[in-house]
């Protein structure tokens, strides 16, 4: 998505919105909404690239990319992660088997409300063309992104497993893991190598 000009109310993005919230959060989760799906169909153009560079400067997360056209220059943005629409050039790192960066788990974050219908079913990719996991638990090194800060419920797959079925999984520049799952969108319990309740303390939780 094109981000208009540059030269555009820089800097007053941090006013509170109505409801009291900063304004660069109010921003974030508005381009969180519109780059992961679909811009287009709401018929929404950015015309402040002030605002948006800062945004996807500090984000904590990291969930966007800035680029310049290649032929006219202009900016353009896109979310790391998280859409429901196709995105060709999306940059993703295949995880191999095997390799340095392939970990023996990753994990999936979740609310216990839901684990019932997950500990049949698996995990599925709903309407998003990803599962998304962390490399870890939110607060450990190097976890920014993967899970919501929130959840109660943490899944934990054994990659090598998974890939070894034929499973692909793929690295974000933010460091996130994404699978498409199986052909039905899902990772079975069968690759679940354990599960924890986060909150209010940590504890396992059986997988059958």
């Amino acid at each position: 998505m094109d981000s208009g000009g540059r030269g555009s109310r820089r800097g007053r993005g941090r006013r509170a919105n109505r409801g009291g919230e900063d304004g660069d959060i109010s921003l974030s989760k508005s381009m969180s909404y519109a780059l992961r799906h679909g811009a287009d169909q709401m018929g929404l153009q950015m015309g402040t690239a002030g605002d948006v560079e800062r945004v996807v400067a500090t984000n904590d997360k990291q969930r966007f990319k800035l680029r310049s056209h290649p032929e006219d220059g202009r900016l353009q943005i896109r979310a790391n992660q998280g859409h429901s629409v196709q995105v060709m050039d999306l940059e993703l790192k295949a995880v191999l088997a095997g390799s340095p960066d392939c970990p023996a788990e990753a994990v999936h974050g979740s609310y216990l409300r839901n684990w019932s219908s997950i500990q049949l079913q698996g995990l599925s990719r709903m309407r998003r063309t990803h599962i998304h996991l962390a490399s870890g638990l939110p607060g450990e090194d190097g976890v920014i992104s993967g899970m919501r800060r929130d959840c109660d419920l943490a899944v934990f797959i054994d990659v090598p497993r998974a890939l070894a079925d034929g499973i692909e999984f793929f690295r974000s520049e933010n460091g996130v893991l994404l699978t498409p799952g199986d052909s039905e969108g899902k990772l079975l319990p069968k690759y679940f190598s354990r599960a924890l309740r986060l909150r209010p303390t940590r504890s396992i939780l059986p997988l059958q």
